[in-house]
């Protein structure tokens, strides 16, 4: 089964002046990024069959940017080139590898479908809604809803990654909950990170918090937890899978792998009448993989590595 995967997709400019923030920062590479082209690329690189639905400008970025996807084996034929600037971000890194970030935003926010793409693009498929900019508004945020609306009403599985940046959100907050109850509401799987989490759902205690999730129609809540792991919540079970040791260097990306991971993954199998039960433990255990390798060096995409790559390296559980 297809992953269809709409947003945005965008030049990470990475400050390689370690702890030195935008201000202070001098030198920069340039990468692809954007998190629904991440997590395209996560599943291509793996061998899945991952399309891609996005804008980019005409520019040499853009250009950059459909070349690069493409070299992970991402159908780009619902990708738009408009006459306009590609969007950006800054991109610095700590030693921990966190990161700071501002935005330049461009093309990605003009997409557009007709109804004959929509219906298309969710015909047996698995929806993945990543973006971190499809919440702000514009015809990027329209196409964005009309997909999620589509893909329910076919019962195509929804995957929901809300992906807050308090650098486009900042004093919105209220505003960006609203917007994501929306696709709550639509999603039969949500990824949050454990500040996201008590974010979107008000709650501190991480069963309660999941629980909101829950009662809004979600089967499945995904918590990752960095060195901790990651928490699942489905069909009244929560259980902790744990991570593995990694020598952080850039987390970049780091969630769009593990969720590009688990979709491969769950593109090859059946939800059954229990969602993937059965199944999700090692499905979960094999994204934290995926995901420790793309910390270990920079970049979202240059860092992804391919299934073979993944089966033939040994990993310790994180004690």
């Amino acid at each position: 089964m297809k992953v269809i995967c709409v947003g945005e997709m965008l030049i990470d400019f990475v400050c390689t002046d370690t702890n030195m923030g935008l201000v202070n920062g001098v030198n920069y590479v340039k990468k692809s990024g954007g998190a629904p082209a991440n997590v395209a690329a996560s599943i291509g690189k793996l061998g899945g069959e991952a399309l891609l639905v996005a804008s980019v400008g005409s520019d040499p970025y853009g250009e950059f940017l459909v070349q690069e996807v493409q070299k992970y084996h991402v159908n780009t034929d619902y990708v738009n080139t408009l006459p306009m600037s590609t969007t950006f971000a800054f991109v610095s890194l700590a030693d921990n590898g966190e990161r700071e970030f501002a935005f330049n935003r461009g093309a990605d926010e003009q997409l557009e479908l007709t109804a004959t793409e929509v219906s298309e693009l969710t015909d047996n498929s698995i929806l993945h809604l990543g973006s971190a900019t499809a919440l702000l508004g514009g015809s990027l945020s329209e196409s964005y809803l009309a997909l999620a609306k589509a893909a329910k009403n076919k019962g195509n599985t929804i995957c929901f990654d809300p992906n807050y940046r308090i650098d486009l959100w900042r004093g919105r907050d209220q505003e960006f909950k609203d917007a994501c109850n929306t696709y709550f509401k639509m999603a039969d799987m949500v990824k949050v990170s454990d500040e996201e989490l008590t974010l979107l759902s008000g709650q501190e205690d991480m069963k309660a918090g999941c629980q909101f999730f829950h009662d809004l129609g979600v089967k499945m809540v995904l918590v990752t937890l960095g060195p901790e792991g990651c928490l699942v919540s489905l069909n009244g079970q929560q259980t902790i899978v744990p991570a593995y040791e990694i020598n952080a260097v850039d987390t970049t990306g780091a969630g769009d792998s593990f969720i590009g991971a688990l979709l491969f993954k769950m593109a090859q199998a059946a939800p059954g009448d229990k969602f993937y039960e059965d199944d999700i433990e090692e499905f979960v255990a094999f994204a934290g993989k995926v995901s420790g390798l793309v910390c270990s060096s920079i970049g979202a995409m240059s860092a992804l590595p391919t299934l073979s790559e993944v089966e033939s390296m040994d990993f310790t559980i994180k004690q």
